[in-house]
């Protein structure tokens, strides 16, 4: 019996994430689509059944965009060197998810707590790069495809740095306001 069925549906998430890696490499974009929706879809459905069963968890809310960021960043970093989509686009995903994960950890040996919230912008961020991917698989499969616009790329990269400025400034606020034992 599943004790937990949102953690389970975030673990399988990630388990999809190598059969996704695999069609994507291998140039099998209609497979790479259909695993890309069928985590897009658990993703949309483990929120919504854990707040109606009343099956939050601190580790679902760890685990769930620890899931996102994999899924994302595996995307981002193969469709860039398949040459899909801009190197540089990349690297300001990664740097910002970088930032502030070193930011995290920072925190956390400074104050011995942590508490991350997700905001609002990080949340439009995170969903307008789902978006891009999902854009990007749905053109490669289609028999014209389309070319996504350059500033597209600009508009999520913008968003995905001020988002990161962000999380920064409330781990600044939330280590200034720490009061040590």
């Amino acid at each position: 019996m599943v004790e937990n069925l949102p953690n389970l549906l975030t673990i399988t998430r990630i388990l999809l994430l190598p059969f996704f890696a695999v069609n994507l490499i291998y140039g099998e974009y209609h497979y790479a689509l259909l695993v890309f929706a069928a985590a897009a879809i658990s993703d949309i459905l483990d929120g919504q059944i854990a707040r109606i069963t009343k099956q939050t968890t601190y580790f679902g809310s760890i685990l769930d965009p620890v899931a996102d960021k994999f899924f994302l960043i595996t995307s981002f970093i193969l469709m860039s060197y398949i040459g899909l989509i801009p190197k540089w686009f990349t690297i300001v995903v990664i740097s910002k998810d970088l930032i502030v994960i070193a930011g995290c950890f920072i925190l956390y040996f400074a104050t011995d707590t942590l508490k991350v919230e997700p905001s609002i912008i990080g949340k439009i961020s995170s969903g307008s790069q789902f978006v891009l991917v999902g854009l990007m698989l749905v053109s490669l499969n289609m028999v014209d495809g389309f070319i996504v616009p350059q500033m597209l790329y600009i508009a999520i990269a913008i968003l995905t740095a001020i988002a990161g400025i962000d999380y920064v400034y409330k781990g600044m606020k939330q280590g200034t306001e720490h009061t040590p034992s």
